[in-house]
């Protein structure tokens, strides 16, 4: 395991190689963390937000709820959702939509937990704290 960034305004980077049950674990172990995992197998432990973000964010999300309910095509996930993508990482975008024939090809299972997929849309909100290369790389992952 090895260090690749550490701040108490940034997101800590862990190179640590973990399979989905266990990252699974780990994340239900440690509720209160938000974690996310690259491909690489970089463990991303991610600081809380500030109360002006947090507001952007609930009003990103408020937006896209209202939207998706004139539209009654899909479903919207916040921030604390994750999911598997096709190259084994493990996100978590602030606002997410999936639509609901792909939302409903799922099990319960997979819906319980993180699904094996990648958003039909997402959206991120660069707080002060985030580092532009760091979202944009999250983005094109």
């Amino acid at each position: 395991m090895s260090i690749a960034t550490e701040s108490p305004t940034h997101a800590v980077s862990l190179h640590w190689p973990l399979s989905d049950e266990q990252f699974a674990k780990l994340c239900a172990l440690n509720p209160e963390m938000r974690l996310e995992y690259t491909s690489p197998g970089d463990l991303i432990i991610m600081p809380p937000t500030g109360m002006d973000t947090g507001e952007r964010n609930a009003s990103l999300t408020a937006a896209c709820v209202i939207w998706n309910r004139t539209q009654g095509r899909g479903v919207v996930c916040d921030s604390s959702s994750g999911f598997i993508l096709p190259n084994g990482a493990k996100r978590s975008p602030d606002v997410s939509w999936i639509a609901l024939e792909r939302r409903n090809a799922l099990t319960e299972e997979q819906r319980r937990g993180f699904p094996p997929l990648c958003p039909d849309f997402v959206l991120e909100l660069r707080s002060s704290s985030d580092r532009l290369s760091d979202l944009q790389d999250k983005m094109q992952e």
